[in-house]
């Protein structure tokens, strides 16, 4: 299989004229433009001394730039390492320590940030404890490249972007890659300090490209609105234009740009569209496939995508950073599971050269061509373990009974939100539950409660006495909520906005009557 960055340079080459990239302030960028810059990029490593193998942590926020920095360090070789700066200084310092990158390729905003005291200051305020980026590593110092003029905090001995690109003569032909060799780290959400690496190979990524563009055919015209490079990398390929959104823009802007860059195919997290949805419930006839992804999504929001587009498509995909995507199921095929009162969340039909199978303790395994190579530190996987209980039905889809550590033990019964809460958010005048448990003072048990964010214009008392006498004839009688409690939203973490249980959990420990 061709790998995915030669590919898109071959396919840049077919139309070199032709907008390939609109940048979130508006900023095109030319099919022909971005390939020269890649190709620039990663001579300019080679030149500057870059050995196949070496670490470049990578810290661009979403952009044609980043786009070119990415495809161009994979080309001459490089492991790239993702380098969330939001999660904060002592696990972006874990995880440099996991890994020891030999370059650091950043913004030069990130730098001030990080060490200019009223930055720091300001950012730490606003929940956004950036690391020093200057620090070395080790025993190493890094090899510094900033993005952008250089800026107070930036390191005297670091390269500008122009410095890089202005070494690419004197380099030599790229090397050939081992496919199957590390090439991208991406560290999962956490909040210890024992980072969490997954490793991926050129092969796994061209995989996951290739798949994701199966689900999602794209073609010279398309235009995808979508915030991330790899969920962009299938519309480059097919020839289509990537419009990358603002980050953290409000609804309307989502909404906006829908309608000013003639978008296609539109990419998002259930939560955002939602608000989304709120501002435009419907979107022009352009938009011809809506792709919800990254969190579940609840029977509301899937009801409200497809009458967002009511002649497109509305596809849920399920995915891990471990392997994108491993399932795709319809929003009227979820909704329907869901309407016929079966349990548990429908994820769909696994990709294809996916494999899955549940385990003796209900936990899905699967095995595939775009999963990880492993764990940073660990030994290489041969299957991969999700963290869902899942099983398969008679049609061979997944469907999802809830996540293993979500479970909750009432005396000898085990509980597991996931299997409930679909059903329970179908309910006329619930857009959203979850169920946590907390702990019993007196029996060291735990307390079951179910926390529902309802419909605007819903009374909460009387949804509460409602629920209460429609919750014992749907759900299992051990899972039936101790109590029930109505919120204006549930507490939601990370980029993704998924639900944030812990969080949770400690409001309703609080809030223990």
């Amino acid at each position: 299989m061709t790998d995915f960055v030669t590919r898109f340079l071959t396919e840049a080459a077919r139309r070199p004229g032709e907008v390939a990239v609109i940048d979130p302030d508006g900023t095109t960028t030319t099919f022909g433009e971005l390939r020269r810059r890649a190709l620039a990029v990663g001579a300019g490593l080679r030149a500057g001394g870059l050995k196949p193998g070496d670490g470049v942590l990578f810290a661009v926020r979403n952009s044609a730039t980043a786009i070119s920095l990415f495809l161009g360090a994979l080309q001459a070789g490089a492991v790239l390492i993702s380098a969330d700066t939001a999660v904060g200084p002592a696990l972006v310092s874990a995880r440099l320590r996991a890994y020891r990158p030999r370059w650091l390729i950043a913004e030069s905003l990130f730098y001030t940030a990080s060490v200019v005291g009223p930055a720091r200051t300001y950012c730490r305020r606003r929940g956004w404890p950036v690391p020093d980026l200057r620090q070395p590593i080790g025993d190493r110092n890094i090899r510094h490249v900033h993005i952008g003029r250089r800026l107070p905090g930036v390191p005297r001995s670091a390269w500008s972007l122009k410095d890089l690109l202005g070494r690419a003569p004197a380099a030599g032909p790229a090397p050939d890659r081992d496919g199957d060799a590390p090439a991208l780290i991406v560290f999962t959400s956490g909040t210890t300090e024992q980072p969490k690496g997954v490793v991926h190979s050129l092969r796994s990524l061209t995989s996951a490209v290739t798949m994701l563009g199966e689900h999602l055919p794209f073609a010279p015209g398309d235009v995808l609105h979508a915030d991330g490079i790899m969920a962009g990398l299938p519309a480059l390929l097919g020839g289509a234009r990537l419009s990358l959104p603002k980050p953290s823009a409000p609804p309307e802007r989502f909404a906006q740009d829908l309608v000013a860059r003639r978008v296609t195919h539109a990419y998002g997290v259930p939560v955002h569209l939602a608000e989304v949805f709120a501002v435009l419930p419907r979107w022009p006839g352009h938009v011809r496939r809506l792709v919800l992804g990254s969190a579940p999504a609840a029977a509301a929001v899937l009801r409200q995508a497809m009458a967002a587009v009511p002649g497109g498509e509305v596809l849920s995909i399920y995915a891990m950073t471990e392997a994108i995507p491993l399932a795709v199921a319809r929003a009227q095929d979820k909704l329907a599971h869901l309407e016929r009162g079966l349990p548990g969340d429908l994820l769909g039909t696994p990709s294809p050269g996916v494999t899955a199978r549940i385990a003796a303790d209900g936990e899905l395994l699967v095995s595939a061509p775009n999963a990880c190579l492993g764990y940073l530190g660990a030994p290489p996987l041969t299957e991969l373990a999700t963290g869902d209980l899942a099983r398969l039905d008679g049609d061979g889809r997944i469907v999802m009974t809830g996540r293993k550590k979500d479970m909750l033990i009432r005396g000898t019964y085990n509980i597991y939100p996931g299997l409930y809460e679909p059903s329970i958010a179908l309910l006329a005048g619930v857009r959203e539950a979850a169920m946590v448990g907390t702990p019993d003072p007196v029996t060291e048990d735990e307390t079951v409660v179910l926390a529902v964010v309802p419909e605007p214009s819903v009374d909460p008392a009387r949804l509460v006495r409602r629920l209460r006498r429609q919750l014992p004839a749907l759900i299992d009688a051990e899972a039936v909520p101790d109590r029930i409690v109505v919120l204006a939203e549930l507490p939601r973490s990370g980029r993704s906005r998924k639900l944030d249980r812990g969080r949770l959990r400690e409001l309703m420990t609080a809030r223990r009557p």
